[in-house]
């Protein structure tokens, strides 16, 4: 027997010898080790899925650098301002610059990789609505850049593919690490079409058909008081509207008034400047200059006016100049012109109005005044007077020949809107077609697609001769509705039984009530009473308003105060109060909610889904936008006219005959004047002639002023910092001016349909019910009445 070798390995039973595993090939980068009971690894090598070919590639490394905004700033124009009508600001290139150097880095130029970022940039600050100047210091450019960054691969932007709900906030290459990726090189590809703009996830202009499942207008319509309008004011170096976002205060610095009047002053002054009169011709003309009309056309041959500044009169004593100023009485009480340069008195011994008795002056008007400067030659009172600089009083006088309103401007030409009439094609394009003026987005951004939807809702005019369109497009205006009086219910039953009466289909969308709800100030000693009294009035017309619910489930009621409503009347018992007014306090309308309340429930269990009747408690003055951007309406009430009458200047007649070349005589001023009609315009004999003549005086000198209250602060006070509540730039679609002591009138001035509704209740024996019926249809309005 052989004796076995001590440092040999003991047999093993077949059940515990290992199996002859073989060795693992060297290609295999994870080899398997052997079955292990203790372990539970598989017997045999688990198939690797991860291979070389499927591994993410490695991101191409980026070398950052430093671009100077002076080398990117040729591109940047090419891109922004040829291609997309942008303005870079500074700050915007030096933001772009830096971007661009980082993520770009030396194949900015050569491989055109910062010109895919401009292109991208740009196309999305216009689907965004931004404005035409690109800010560096607002959240708007930031948060694109933010956006881009993510998508940014070696350079390059990269879209992701199949854009679900899990990954549509992964950008670029984190995408595709989250998913298997079957061609490698499709995600490295670059395609110079793709977009990974963000408004791909934002509604397009398609989408609008989806959107309206109503025919109902009211959908769109939207009331915006005075103090929820954007604060806005125009930035003279950029020649843009700049939003104010400091916290209005009604007790705000001096500084605000100031910049008050200078504001309405550079609206004014650049609102000229856009004027085909005061543009300097390209095209010198050999032509004698002349301000002689065409027999056939409009067109004349001229030289453009220039606006001369009142400090740059020194020295050209005897010289004709053409002034832009605001008239104001100087503290020695004599009347005087100023602008941003100086004041210098104002002789108007001579003068005329242009156009003749249309329109009316009063101190705090913005005026054109043509004539010539007279300087006092005294050593005390030449060049500035006392001040010693630009701003003080101009020694001397300046004598006015002629003096005229500011022709006003086109709403179509200030926001760039399509007009109706092809024949008013003006030179100045729509410059702030951007600017969201009231809140409700800019022409630009929303215009073509709230005109589509408005021809879609609104367009469906009745094939029939004798059968009207109905009435769901009419908004009804109902003035001076003096609740304390019996005739004034009984003048709103008839009217609201007349709209009753018709289909629901055919009701108006909306009825507005303008003040003064009673007929003396509340609360103020007067005969109205107090806040009890106060409160039966509207309690008394919710009662009135109950008798009709199929008309309180269909039409908005708005209710705009008048200056004897609270809380302001108890202070100012009945005087003019301060602008804007706010509108009357919800506990007195306690009980016109719960009538709207009850006939809303009424609908509800009838199942229908139509937007239900609401009443709205807005201020004075109020807006109404109707479709967004496509119609904007101006509800004020105001005594107008007799502040006008009480402040205006009066002139002398002239015994001479009209000078032709006079420059006030300008084809703007008088086609101002003759563009505005009657709906529909009486006969020249009738005896309506002098109320007509006052419509048209009151509706030129709003207008052109582009103002609700051309007053100085002492005569119609204003709170400074939401005094851009009162202005009328761009003008209006209507604009309903509730004047009592003028005339009832529809007239249209410049596309701007005015409607003045008067008091409810007329006649002498006050048995006449009359209101004011606007037809947004065809952007006209109609003054009815009615005997009851």
């Amino acid at each position: 027997m052989s004796r076995q070798n001590p440092t040999s390995a003991p047999p093993q039973a077949p059940l515990f010898r290992p199996p002859d595993t073989p060795a693992p090939k060297r290609s295999d980068p994870h080899p398997i080790p052997s079955s292990s009971p203790a372990f539970s690894t598989p017997v045999h090598p688990i198939r690797n899925l991860v291979t070389h070919n499927s591994l993410p590639p490695p991101k191409p490394t980026i070398l950052p650098i430093l671009l100077p905004p002076p080398t990117l700033r040729p591109l940047a124009f090419r891109t922004f301002t040829k291609k997309y009508n942008l303005t870079l600001s500074s700050s915007a290139l030096q933001v772009l610059a830096t971007f661009i150097g980082k993520h770009c880095g030396t194949g900015w130029r050569e491989e055109g990789l910062a010109e895919r970022v401009l292109e991208e940039v740009a196309r999305s600050w216009k689907k965004s609505g931004g404005g035409v100047i690109v800010e560096g210091d607002g959240e708007g450019l930031k948060g694109i850049l933010r956006s881009l960054e993510g998508c940014m691969v070696g350079g390059k932007m990269v879209q992701s593919r199949g854009l679900s709900r899990e990954n549509s906030f992964v950008f670029g290459g984190a995408a595709d690490e989250a998913r298997p990726v079957e061609n490698p090189d499709a995600s490295g590809q670059d395609d110079s079409q793709s977009s990974v703009q963000l408004s791909a996830l934002a509604v397009a202009d398609g989408d609008d058909e989806d959107e309206d499942h109503t025919n109902d207008p009211r959908r769109w319509l939207k009331v915006v008081g005075a103090f929820d309008q954007p604060r806005l004011t125009y930035n003279v170096g950029r020649k843009h509207f700049d939003r104010i976002n400091t916290t209005p205060s009604l007790f705000p610095p001096p500084s605000h008034k100031t910049q008050l009047f200078r504001n309405r002053y550079n609206l004014v002054h650049q609102r000229l400047l856009r004027n085909e009169s005061f543009q300097t011709p390209t095209v010198v003309s050999s032509r004698v200059p002349s301000l002689q009309r065409s027999s056939s056309s409009m067109a004349t041959t001229q030289n453009s006016y220039k606006i001369t500044q009142i400090a740059n009169l020194l020295g050209r004593s005897g010289s004709s100049h053409l002034l832009l100023g605001l008239l104001a009485i100087s503290p020695t009480g004599t009347l005087a012109i100023t602008d941003l340069s100086g004041s210098i008195a104002l002789d108007l011994q001579h003068a005329k109005p242009v156009p003749e008795d249309g329109a009316w002056f009063v101190p705090g008007m913005i005026v054109l005044a043509d004539g010539v400067y007279q300087e006092e030659y005294n050593a005390t009172e030449g060049a500035l007077g006392g001040n010693g600089g630009v701003g003080g009083t101009i020694g001397g006088k300046f004598i006015a020949f002629s003096i005229g309103g500011p022709p006003c401007e086109r709403r179509e030409i200030t926001v760039g809107a399509p007009s109706a009439d092809s024949s008013r094609n003006a030179s100045a394009g729509g410059g702030f077609g951007w600017v969201d003026f009231l809140g409700v987005g800019s022409e630009r951004a929303l215009g073509p697609r709230m005109r589509r939807i408005e021809q879609r809702v609104l367009g469906r005019v009745s094939t029939e001769p004798d059968e009207t369109a109905g009435g769901r497009g009419k908004i009804v205006v109902l003035g001076e509705v003096n609740l304390d009086s019996p005739k004034t219910l009984g003048a709103l039953k008839k009217i609201f039984g007349i709209y009753a009466a018709q289909p629901a289909h055919d009701a108006p969308m909306a009825i507005v009530l303008m003040g003064n709800f009673v007929q003396h100030a509340v609360m103020a000693g007067g005969g109205s009473g107090g806040s009890i009294e106060y409160k039966e009035c509207f309690d008394s017309i919710a009662s009135t308003l109950s008798e009709f619910p199929t008309l309180l489930q269909s039409t908005t009621f708005v209710f705009v105060p008048g200056d004897n409503d609270p809380w302001a009347s108890a202070f100012s018992a009945g005087a003019a109060t301060v602008l804007p007014k706010k509108g009357v306090p919800e506990l007195f309308a306690s009980r016109i909610k719960r009538a709207f309340a009850a006939a809303n429930a009424e609908t509800d269990r009838a199942g229908q889904k139509e937007t239900p009747g609401e009443a709205i408690w807005t201020t004075n003055p109020s807006r109404m936008s109707l479709f967004g951007p496509s119609q904007e309406m101006v509800f004020f009430r105001d005594d107008m006219t007799s502040r006008l009458r009480r402040n205006a200047l009066r002139f002398s007649t002239p015994e001479a005959e009209d000078d032709p070349t006079d420059p006030l005589t300008t084809p703007a001023l008088e086609e101002a004047t003759e563009n505005m009609d009657l709906d529909p315009p009486p006969p020249a004999s009738t005896p309506l002639a002098a109320d007509l003549h006052t419509a048209r005086k009151l509706t030129k000198t709003l207008l052109d002023q582009g103002h609700l209250s051309p007053f100085p602060l002492s005569t119609r006070p204003v709170l400074w910092d939401h005094a851009h509540s009162l202005s009328l730039y761009p003008l209006p679609t209507l604009l309903v001016l509730l004047d009592p002591e003028a005339p009832p009138f529809a007239l249209t001035y410049e596309g701007c349909h005015v409607l003045n509704p008067g008091p409810v209740v007329r006649g002498r024996a006050g048995r006449i019910a009359s209101w004011a019926e606007y037809d947004a249809r065809e952007r006209r309005g109609r003054v009815r009445e009615v005997g009851f």
